[in-house]
């Protein structure tokens, strides 16, 4: 039984090689049993590959093949269009023709102050124009050497040609081999050939060469390929749209954005009474104590360090502002994330609508918070503070949303099979179990709330963000990196206590 197993093997495999390619099963039976009995360069050549390119990638389904040699193969043709039909000195030509024009112009102005007896005034025009003409020679000796170029990059383009050609050659049964192995792994890879596939490669190259071969060869190429049609039109009228928006929700719903800078003024007055108002040796000690029972011993000294640091280098009062903003961007970051986190993390259908927003939030340029920031709720720190937040809220709603899907399911069974309610299921069970991505999810806010101390300072949020700002409108190089790592150690030591008692009430349990 065994013998006929082994026996059989050899031809199963054929069978199933024949099954896979449709077409010329000889052929590639011999070549993939080439290649997998090889593990170096198993020197296997398609001729069909390397005359076709990326058409034969897309008859046989390989749509990596087919995209990668398009693309390449597009370069090589791009250059040997380049050396046939591109202008390479058209700009210098036309550069030098505007010269010789003012060259002539500065010559006939000369002639006529000479005839009204203006010595002085031709002499200055004549020196003009043989500056011009020095430059219009140069522009021609520049072209001239251009347009010398075209053989060269011609030659280039074909040995590049012929590089890519001998590439898909030797790489196209390599690749067909490992989708073959695919295919027997998943039976819903494209088998044999598809002419529907190639006449859609073939589409997407006759798409995609001519125009850009015309773009990249043509010293003047139309302008309706290099501009898209109808921008002009959509663009005023859009932005002034947005802007009668912003206008409108600004008017009607000012008494909304004011409380919610009343708000967040609240938190960050109380955080700045404790933290700039009280006298430094006593924010000093209390965070070096609370440091040592929360983190223990090591992030105690760290902190006392970077403390000393921020008071050795004058920085104290505007540090501890910039501490004040990163802790009421942060505090309110995870005091609305974290339940937003969990909702989501529970109810799959919320998470996919807020999925967007996230991205939205995380994605937007942090510059462009600023243009609605400053709309609604003017300058100073507590908007500098609601902009930090939309920027870094994000990605602690996701990372605690992961850690509650990540939950078991069946310790949650077990645990509501013992009798738990909702609510310990969720404190004693779910939010234990997921606290590792949440304080990830907290680390990186924190990172992120620090990210925009800099940027916030461009609408007044003040602290370290506005030396920082300072320094880079005057070069000072110096006062910048104090200040940077001011803001860095500022941001470390609250990630080390936050991180350190995390660990610790971990190593307690």
């Amino acid at each position: 039984m065994t013998d006929t197993g082994l026996e059989l093997g050899p031809k199963s495999l054929d069978a199933s090689i024949g099954e896979f390619v449709k077409e010329n099963e000889e052929y590639y039976a011999a070549e993939f049993a080439r290649i997998q009995g090889k593990t170096g360069f198993a020197g296997s050549w398609n001729t069909m590959a390397a005359i076709f390119g990326p058409l034969w990638g897309a008859w046989r389904g390989l749509w990596g093949f087919f995209w990668t040699f398009l693309v390449i193969e597009l370069f090589a043709l791009v250059q040997v269009g380049r050396g046939l039909w591109g202008d390479l000195g058209a700009a210098q030509m036309a550069r030098w023709e505007r010269l010789e024009g003012l060259v002539s112009k500065r010559q006939e102005q000369a002639k006529e102050l000479l005839q009204k007896g203006d010595q002085e005034g031709a002499n200055s025009a004549l020196t003009v124009a043989g500056n011009l003409r020095k430059a219009a020679d140069k522009a021609q000796e520049a072209a001239e050497a251009a347009a010398a170029e075209a053989w060269t990059i011609l030659i280039v383009g074909l040995v590049l040609v012929a590089v890519v050609k001998v590439i898909e050659g030797f790489y196209a049964n390599i690749a067909y081999e490992k989708q073959y192995l695919r295919w027997r792994a998943r039976p819903t890879v494209q088998e044999g050939t598809n002419w529907a596939s190639a006449a859609f490669g073939a589409f997407l190259l006759l798409g995609i060469w001519p125009l850009t071969l015309y773009r990249f060869t043509v010293s003047k190429p139309d302008i309706r390929l290099t501009e898209f049609p109808f921008q002009k039109q959509w663009f005023t009228p859009t932005a002034n749209w947005m802007e009668g928006g912003f206008d409108w929700l600004a008017v009607n719903f000012g008494d909304v954005f004011k409380g919610v800078t009343r708000g967040i003024k609240a938190v960050l007055d109380g955080l700045e009474i404790i933290l700039v108002s009280t006298p430094w040796p006593v924010v000093m000690l209390v965070i070096i104590v609370m440091a040592w029972r929360l983190a223990g011993p090591r992030v105690a000294v760290f902190s006392a360090a970077s403390l000393a640091y921020l008071g050795m280098m004058g920085l104290w009062e505007v540090s501890m502002i910039t501490v004040a903003l990163l802790g009421a961007a942060a505090f309110l970051c995870l005091l609305f994330g974290i339940p937003l986190g969990i909702w989501f993390g529970k109810k799959p259908r919320a998470y996919a609508i807020a999925l967007p927003v996230l991205d939205f939030m995380q994605t937007m340029p942090a510059f462009v918070y600023l243009i609605p920031i400053i709309a609604f709720f003017g300058t100073g720190k507590p908007p500098g503070v609601l902009a930090t937040i939309i920027f870094a809220m994000p990605p602690v709603i996701r990372l605690t949303a992961l850690g509650m899907r990540q939950v078991p399911e069946g310790t949650k069974e077990a645990a509501v099979a013992f009798g738990c309610t909702k609510w310990q299921l969720l404190t004693n069970v779910e939010i234990p179990l997921a606290m590792p991505s949440i304080m990830t999810g907290i680390n990186q806010t924190i990172l992120m709330c620090l990210s925009m101390v800099v940027i916030a300072s461009l609408i007044g949020a003040g602290g370290l963000g506005a030396n920082i700002l300072e320094a880079l409108q005057y070069a000072a190089k110096g006062q910048g990196m104090l200040a940077g790592l001011a803001i860095l150690f500022c941001a470390m030591v609250i990630d080390r206590v936050i991180q350190g008692m995390y660990r610790r009430k971990m190593g307690e349990v």
